[in-house]
């Protein structure tokens, strides 16, 4: 039996070598999306990843992979096939040594405070976990540290020993990671560092936590573009940036700031979310309180993808102090739907980047 599997398992990636995931469109085999090969007497188990969980098509593809592992495999009676989010690696170098067990790693930053960047980070942390990820989030806003709040976690992380070096255990809180200096001081009082020395605590957080294996780690950045966003973007292994901003002119133009700070030390902006867009009112109409189409005028400006638009709403104020995201407490609101929306992008556009960052230079040779 020991030496059939083997073939039975060949036959399997033989046949998805040649099967394209469809949001990729690339193979299952070449993005390391074959996550389980199992038999149990004659029937098959082939668990999957795939970029898109609710892609329409995923009957269709389940069908034609399952007839093709039939008929390349009489000796099998049944096949089943399962998918889930399946997450493409960041190849980078630093990221390698500093987080070798991290997948991709995101900055969710803003040029100014006051626009919902720490409720979006928790928000779209809270929805990557959802949707089946294995994520970790650091409150990198030394000032201000408002995850713990937002998240219901009032404890201190534990701390354990590993190879004579002495390593945080972070928190999880629904399904998240969580490491932040909130958990590290005491209540109500309040940080008087200089930049260095804020720089070196959130260091810390990245070679003395142990993260395990995560698909995303989100960063929770400080507002603006000073010298501590400046260092932890240079120190930093980073996938790419997410920009939050709210619609007014002021605030664009300090989110643009951000996009800039991220260019000149080479970290792609994977989009710019636009948070209290609009204010719904009870019979569907939109009050652009704070003004229209900032986002999109930012992501036409910069050729950034607009990732989504979030609405204005006392839930989500409300969900915050309560320490439960918006996305866990009411799942089937609008907003809700706003964030699965824009992580579902998110997850999209990660993939996309890191297969065209996997692609080889080719040299074209040209007959004389």
């Amino acid at each position: 039996m020991k030496g059939n599997y083997k073939v039975i398992k060949q036959n399997v990636k033989d046949v998805l070598s040649k099967i394209n995931e469809p949001i990729l469109n690339k193979d299952f085999v070449s993005l390391d999306f074959i996550k389980n090969i199992s038999i149990n007497e004659k029937e098959l188990n082939i668990a999957l990843g795939i970029t898109d969980i609710h892609y329409k098509g995923l009957d269709k593809l389940r069908d034609e992979i399952i007839k093709a592992v039939k008929d390349k495999t009489p000796s099998i009676e049944d096949v089943e096939l399962g998918f889930s989010l399946g997450v493409v690696n960041h190849k980078n170098k630093k990221k390698a040594e500093l987080l070798p067990e991290v997948k991709n790693t995101i900055a969710i930053a803003s040029g100014k405070g006051g626009v919902g960047k720490s409720t979006v980070a928790v928000n779209l942390a809270a929805v990557l976990a959802r949707e089946g990820a294995s994520v970790g989030l650091i409150d990198a806003d030394i000032y201000g540290p408002s995850i713990p709040l937002m998240l219901g976690v009032n404890k201190k992380p534990q701390l354990v020993q590993i190879e004579g070096k002495n390593r945080l255990v972070p928190i999880t809180q629904y399904g998240i990671k969580l490491m932040s200096i909130g958990f590290l001081i005491e209540k109500d009082s309040a940080l008087v560092w200089r930049g260095p020395m804020a720089s070196s605590a959130l260091k810390q957080f990245i070679a003395d936590v142990l993260w395990e294996e995560l698909d995303y780690l989100l960063y929770d950045m400080p507002p603006g573009t000073g010298d501590i966003q400046l260092t932890l973007s240079q120190t930093l292994p980073l996938t790419g940036a997410i920009i939050i901003t709210t619609p007014q002119d002021i605030a664009l133009a300090d989110a643009r700031k951000g996009y800039i700070m991220f260019n000149k030390v080479n970290v792609p902006t994977l989009g710019v979310i636009e948070n209290m867009s609009y204010y719904l009112k009870p019979d569907g109409e939109k009050d652009y309180i704070f003004g229209k189409g900032g986002g999109e005028k930012m992501s036409k400006a910069d050729n950034v993808k607009l990732l989504g638009e979030i609405p204005i709403n006392t839930k989500i104020r409300e969900s915050g102090d309560e320490g439960v995201p918006i996305v866990i407490r009411e799942p089937e609101s609008v907003e809700s739907k706003v964030f699965d929306s824009i992580v579902r992008t998110v997850i999209t556009e990660v993939n996309k980047k890191n297969v065209s960052d996997m692609q080889p230079n080719v040299d074209i040779i040209m007959d004389n």
